[in-house]
């Protein structure tokens, strides 16, 4: 790009920070009108919420406002790619979204969009696709080389349904043509698809791996939502709960994701979870187990009560047979009973945890809800946390730029 068009996309980051939602719901509009089939591709449920267009929005607004030096934008862009991967986004996509992208910029912003305008918004989007699409293709190569690994979508079955507690179900997910898998980072997610008869569409969702990385299955933990109504959340979740059972076909593409056990975890680890965000901690608890841990490991989790603790009673006989291992629960509503036990009362509160040490060169990983992973974050760094230790997950989305 020429130093006059990075000026052009520069100048419009005032009109992005404004209008950049109005201006991504046009496009997401505008795309399928165009091309219906790629509804099977998106995340309608998404799309009713407007999470995915304020995501959209939020990405484009920041890649504006890094035009001189989009490099610095590689983390953002490695956790978009590994979530692209994950839905067999391909490069052929790329030319209909900026064919759209751009068409909206000048539908929406109307005389403003000058032609030198257009121009380098072409040509940033061109620029941003190819860096992409280049980061992508790595991710691909990289689940190709490893053992068992794959790429695009692969019929699973599913061999084990298990309930975890009364919300959230285990899917024991085997490969259908009796191979193997490739073993996951812990922390890692799959995406699994399936035909939603309601809307007439495929949908594809992302759940995290709950299991220990393994060559022989995935395990998914499934939360079931509240509503039956489109418009709400969990459109597949509850379907899976509902209406698929052991023997059942669904379709995974290979495990992705960057919020994973650091390659040097030589250091203490502190796990903090909040309802079904306890499913990626898990697989990182088993496999630093199975790694004979050497330092300390803490896991502090919320939930409502004691119905909904998910792999409550594997938790506690983790914590029993492994010193390293200390845990505290929090419930919103306690018995006495619990009280006894040591479970603390009301949401997960690091300050109410006189006995957590929280050193300097440990790692924190945090996962569940966006304001809890928001209230977590701010404690930890008001703590005295690194925030270069501190790592989240934020289902969904990713709308979190905490970091």
């Amino acid at each position: 790009m020429t130093s006059e068009q990075k000026a052009l996309v520069l100048a419009t980051v005032p009109v992005l920070r404004e209008n950049g939602v109005l201006l991504t719901k046009h496009f997401y509009n505008r795309m399928f009108t165009h091309h219906p089939e790629l509804k099977n591709l998106f995340n309608m449920g998404n799309q009713k919420n407007d999470r995915q267009q304020t995501a959209l929005a939020l990405a484009v607004l920041a890649y504006a406002e890094n035009i001189a030096n989009p490099g610095v934008l590689m983390p953002v862009i490695d956790r978009i790619g590994h979530k692209h991967t994950s839905l067999d986004i391909r490069p052929e996509h790329y030319s209909i979204v900026g064919k759209h992208l751009l068409a909206s910029i000048q539908e929406v912003l109307g005389d403003a969009a000058t032609p030198a305008i257009i121009d380098a918004w072409t040509v940033a989007y061109n620029q941003l696709a190819q860096i992409m699409m280049g980061h992508e293709a790595g991710i691909y190569a990289q689940q190709t080389e490893r053992t068992h690994g794959w790429t695009g979508w692969r019929p699973f079955l599913v061999k084990k349904k298990v309930a975890e507690s009364a919300e959230i179900t285990s899917f024991y997910l085997y490969p259908a043509d009796g191979g193997k898998v490739a073993p996951h980072l812990p922390g890692q997610f799959i995406s699994l698809r399936i035909f939603l008869p309601q809307l007439k569409l495929k949908q594809a969702r992302q759940y995290s791996i709950s299991s220990a990385p393994n060559n022989e299955y995935y395990r998914i933990s499934v939360k079931k939502e509240k509503g039956v109504e489109l418009h709400t959340d969990g459109l597949i979740s509850n379907h899976l709960h509902e209406f698929v059972n052991e023997a059942d076909q669904v379709d995974l593409t290979a495990p992705a994701g960057n919020f994973t056990l650091t390659e040097e975890m030589n250091a203490p680890v502190v796990l903090i979870s909040g309802g079904v965000g306890l499913t990626p901690l898990m697989s990182m608890l088993h496999s630093l187990i199975e790694q004979n841990h050497a330092h300390p490991i803490t896991w502090l989790h919320g939930c409502r009560n004691e119905s909904v603790h998910a792999f409550k009673d594997q938790l506690t006989a983790i914590v029993a047979d492994n010193p390293q291992v200390k845990q505290r629960v929090f419930y919103n509503q306690l018995s006495g009973q619990e009280k006894e036990a040591g479970i603390l009362e009301g949401h997960l509160d690091i300050n109410k945890v006189p006995e957590l040490d929280l050193e300097a060169d440990a790692h924190y990983f945090i996962c569940g809800p966006t304001a809890f992973i928001q209230k977590q974050y701010k404690d930890l760094v008001a703590a005295g946390v690194n925030k270069q230790r501190i790592y989240f997950e934020e289902f969904g989305p990713q709308v979190l730029a905490l970091n």
